[in-house]
């Protein structure tokens, strides 16, 4: 099935973005705080408040800043461009004219979503052996961002198109049955 053209915001897909990270890992912003803030349990002194504020602050913005990045490198250009997909048994086919294309094979997309106005399909994150070793690779395994595609039912050219795309992401084992 082909779809219509549709370009992804780059500050809608950070909204999106963000909104997982930190509903996934909003704990994690807890760390620097009660690290921070354990001196001030013993001896306490309002620099130590002050200081486990600032950290949570900045571990926030740096994560932040990460979620952000994704729309700023070169590698993730394909997902803001505009394009129509062409998606079928084998692959979903990101075109951006007829000559140029991106194909994602299906076993590259980890899950996906039937939202109330577009579907989500997870891209699946890089294998250990795909990751640098060391401190690095733990950095990277640790701190994923999200990196998904998003198809506004409104691309789809009618409701059978919806119903075909939403029996072959069940076929495929990403939708519920």
């Amino acid at each position: 099935m082909k779809t219509k053209k549709y370009q992804l915001d780059k500050n809608d897909y950070a909204k999106m973005a963000m909104g997982q990270v930190w509903k996934k890992e909003w704990w994690r912003a807890l760390i620097p705080l009660v690290l921070f803030s354990l001196p001030a349990a013993f001896a306490f002194s309002w620099w130590w408040v002050a200081a486990a504020v600032l950290a949570t602050v900045i571990f926030v913005l740096l994560r932040s800043a990460q979620v952000m990045g994704v729309t700023q490198m070169e590698q993730s250009n394909p997902l803001f461009q505009r394009v129509n997909y062409e998606i079928d048994q084998r692959q979903v086919l990101l075109k951006l004219n007829e000559r140029e294309g991106m194909n994602i094979n299906w076993d590259m997309i980890e899950k996906a979503a039937n939202q109330k106005d577009s579907y989500m399909l997870w891209l699946k994150q890089p294998n250990a052996d795909q990751l640098p070793g060391g401190f690095k690779g733990w950095l990277a395994r640790t701190f994923t961002v999200p990196i998904f595609l998003l198809l506004p039912h409104k691309i789809f050219n009618s409701a059978n198109d919806l119903k075909l795309m939403d029996s072959l992401l069940k076929r495929k084992n990403l939708l519920p049955a």
